[in-house]
């Protein structure tokens, strides 16, 4: 960016602003080709990102830190239900990965998934690598089970048959 004004360097950042927002965890650098000022800020950024990416963290930190962000700002209700995240842990590095297990976490709004990557962006100072965070949830073990009655059970549903037959 050699030969530009402080004022017109400003509207470039904001125009890399606004077109990138979605890469808003990389820092902008103005380097100079002819000089070669800017360079040494350049390599500070590379090592802390790649230090950012690569950290180790453990479970139990992840889910202290996803508690903290849902008692923040609660989950929404999904057909009527509110979603339970319950525990957190790392899926891998470089960049990293969040895997968060709960309940119904497939139906959870796009929104609230921005909000909980931003917030463990902030809470783990990852600066310069992107979060991903996966999503899991356990099978329920009576989904394709159908409940069969004991002789006792029957009994009773046919006596309460027939009376349900009578008093039409």
């Amino acid at each position: 960016m050699d030969g530009l004004s402080q004022e017109v360097k400003e509207q470039v950042k904001e125009t890399l602003d606004f077109r990138l927002g979605f890469i808003d965890f990389a820092r902008v650098h103005f380097i100079s080709a002819l000089h070669g000022s800017g360079v040494g800020n350049l390599f500070e950024s590379v090592r802390e990102a790649y230090d950012s990416s690569t950290r180790r963290v453990g479970t139990s930190m992840l889910t202290r830190i996803m508690t903290m962000a849902v008692e923040d700002h609660q989950p929404p209700l999904v057909r009527g239900r509110r979603v339970k995240l319950k525990y957190a842990h790392a899926g891998g590095y470089n960049p990293p990965i969040v895997v968060i297990h709960g309940n119904q976490v497939k139906d959870l709004p796009d929104s609230y998934k921005r909000y909980l990557m931003n917030y463990f962006r902030k809470s783990l100072d990852v600066m310069g690598s992107p979060i991903r965070i996966q999503f899991k949830e356990g099978e329920n073990p009576y989904a394709n089970k159908r409940n069969t009655l004991t002789p006792t059970q029957m009994r009773k549903r046919k006596r309460l048959m027939k009376h349900i037959k009578k008093s039409k």
